[in-house]
C-alpha cells in the first residue's frame, strides 16, 4: 500500500504558504477606512472651496454696499434700500453664475434697523438652505475690532470712536457626505449644516 503521508504534509504546507486568504482579509479590514479618507478629501475638499465662493463674493457685496449712498439709509422701512438690494443681487446674480442653487430666494427681506435678512429653503435646495444677512449700519470701535458674527450684530457703540461699515453674511447649507461615512464607522461627531462667510467694509457715504 502507498504511503500517501509526504504529499498530504506537501499539501498542508502548500495551504499555508498561500497568503491569498490573508491578503483579501487585510482588503475587507482596510476597505473602510480607505473609503473614510477618500470620502473626506474631497468632502473637505469641496467644503473650502465653497467657503472661498461665499468669502469673495461676501467681500464684493460688502463693497458694494458700502459704496452706495447712504441717503437712502435714513428712514428704514419694509423696502429694501437700493444699496442693499445691489448687494443681493449681486450675491443672487453671483450663485446663478457658478450654478450654486440659491434655493429661490427673493429680494424681500425681513428688516430689523439698519439689518435686513433674506432666507430661503427652496428649489430642492438642502435644508436649512440659504440666509443672506447685510447691515448697513454695522458699528465698530476704530481699533480691537472684533471679527463680525453670522448674524452681522454689530458689537455696539462704545465710549471711544467708532465708525459705520457694512456687514454682508452669507450662511449656505452643504451636504457632508463624510459625517454619514464617519457615522458608519462608529463616529458620533456632527458637522455644521451650513457652511459661512462674512464681510465687512467701511461706508464711504
Amino acid at each position: 500500500m502507498r504511503d500517501h503521508r509526504p504529499a498530504l504534509r506537501r499539501l498542508v504546507g502548500h495551504m499555508w504558504a498561500d497568503e491569498r486568504a490573508a491578503q483579501l482579509a487585510e482588503f475587507a479590514i482596510s476597505l473602510p477606512l480607505l473609503v473614510f479618507f477618500v470620502v473626506g478629501i474631497f468632502d473637505f475638499s469641496s467644503a473650502f472651496t465653497l467657503k472661498q465662493k461665499l468669502t469673495n463674493i461676501a467681500r464684493d457685496a460688502a463693497r458694494t454696499a458700502a459704496g452706495s449712498p447712504a441717503n437712502d439709509l435714513s428712514s428704514p422701512s419694509t423696502t429694501e434700500p437700493a444699496s442693499v438690494l445691489d448687494a443681493f443681487q449681486l450675491i443672487d446674480n453671483y450663485f446663478v453664475a457658478n450654478n450654486l442653487n440659491d434655493c429661490g430666494v427673493k429680494a424681500t427681506g425681513a428688516p430689523a434697523g439698519m439689518t435686513w435678512t433674506f432666507t430661503a429653503n427652496g428649489s430642492g435646495c438642502t435644508a436649512p438652505g440659504v440666509t443672506i444677512t447685510i447691515n448697513r449700519g454695522y458699528y465698530m470701535p476704530v481699533t480691537g475690532a472684533a471679527l463680525p458674527s453670522v448674524t452681522c450684530a454689530p458689537p455696539g457703540a462704545t465710549s471711544g470712536l467708532t465708525v459705520i461699515a457694512t456687514c454682508v453674511s452669507i450662511q449656505y447649507a452643504y451636504p457632508w457626505r463624510f459625517g454619514r461615512v464617519a457615522n458608519l464607522l462608529g463616529a458620533t461627531d456632527t458637522l455644521p449644516s451650513q457652511i459661512s462667510a462674512t464681510a465687512i467694509a467701511l461706508n464711504e457715504n
